[in-house]
């Protein structure tokens, strides 16, 4: 895309949080953001004056968004903690317990396929080199992507299962309704 394009498409990568508003250009900073980071750093990411993003960054961490770590200077980063919550809330609001305890189902048969093809209990328990060595139709990037989307499979259930328990309230203490 040239520079002065207005196609309507997405901005560059450098500049994804241009548009937006400081709250918006914050919040989007911290998003990407991987180690504990001073606020300096992050109002400069977010293109705006760091008091302000002292003060979007002091609203986030009130929220559970953001953990604030003291020291000299105060770094605060992205609070992983939350955005899972927020996944299995989102699925327990979504989605009908049956239809979670179904795709419990679909990934559980899923993890045992990999289970049985590999004879392990996990991906973490596969010598990638030796499964693809051992195999005459898998390549060790097959290997590896199959290892990769286990994986992701175990996550995935487990977020389903307890989106499953939060939404019939087992075990949460919370009424659904």
């Amino acid at each position: 895309m040239a520079d002065g394009d207005t196609s309507g498409g997405p901005p560059a990568f450098e500049d994804a949080f241009g548009g937006d508003d400081v709250e918006q250009r914050v919040y989007g900073t911290i998003l990407q953001t991987r180690n504990p980071t001073a606020a300096n750093e992050i109002a400069e990411g977010a293109d705006c004056d760091p008091k302000t993003a002292r003060k979007y960054l002091r609203w986030f961490t009130e929220l559970g968004i953001v953990t604030r770590h003291d020291g000299r200077p105060v770094t605060y980063e992205r609070n992983d903690t939350y955005f899972e919550w927020r996944r299995i809330d989102r699925l327990a609001t979504d989605h009908s317990v049956d239809a979670l305890q179904q795709r419990v189902r679909e990934l559980t048969a899923r993890i045992d396929a990999y289970e049985d093809v590999y004879d392990a209990s996990t991906p973490a328990a596969v010598d990638a080199v030796a499964a693809a060595e051992a195999s005459d139709d898998r390549t060790i990037d097959d290997v590896y992507s199959d290892l990769g989307d286990w994986k992701t499979a175990r996550e995935e259930r487990r977020r389903h299962e307890r989106a499953r328990q939060q939404r019939s309230g087992a075990g949460t203490g919370r009424v659904s309704g």
